[in-house]
Order: C-alpha cells, then sequence, then structure tokens
C-alpha cells in the first residue's frame, strides 16, 4: 500500500510504502524537499517521529530523503538535481 501525507507523529510524512505484512520488505518513509537537502528530509522525518506510528509493522523501517536541486548546473555533467539519503530507523 501507498500513502501520500499519512498523518504520523508531529506532522505529515510525504509518501509511505506499506509492504504485505507477510512479506520481508521494509516500511519506507520518504520525505521530499525542494533546493534544501536530502539530510535536512532525514532529519525531518526523526524530529517530527513521522515512523513512530509504524513501528511493530515490519521488521525495517526505512528512512528516505529526497532533494531536488533547481539551481544544479547544466554544463557540469558530475552535478546531479537529485539526491538522496537513506538510513534504518
Amino acid at each position: 500500500m501507498k500513502f501520500e501525507e499519512l498523518p504520523s507523529g508531529k506532522g505529515y510524512a510525504d509518501i509511505v510504502y506499506l509492504p504485505k505484512k507477510t512479506s520481508n520488505y521494509p516500511v519506507l518513509v520518504i520525505e521530499l524537499k525542494w533546493n534544501k537537502s536530502a539530510e535536512g528530509a532525514i532529519s525531518q522525518i526523526k524530529n517530527k517521529n513521522y515512523h513512530s506510528v509504524l513501528k511493530g509493522y515490519s521488521k525495517e523501517i526505512l528512512l528516505i530523503g529526497i532533494n531536488y536541486d533547481k539551481d544544479a548546473p547544466p554544463e557540469s555533467a558530475d552535478y546531479k538535481h537529485h539526491t538522496c539519503k537513506i538510513e534504518r530507523a
């Protein structure tokens, strides 16, 4: 199952993926940012305790922060517009 804006902790998680209870897949808690940082997205998940309502649903919960940088220089082949950070809860 996928939820957008799941009420949890002290706010709303942007996207939450819940696997079937019988699977071994982790729960995914995803926070999206625009011109900020993937690390800041992870911090928001932790600070607002978004994942607290999901404890016990699965053996593992992954916290995922994704940032889009609109000002990425187009001439730089090494620079990506998107950054991502993933941590275990």
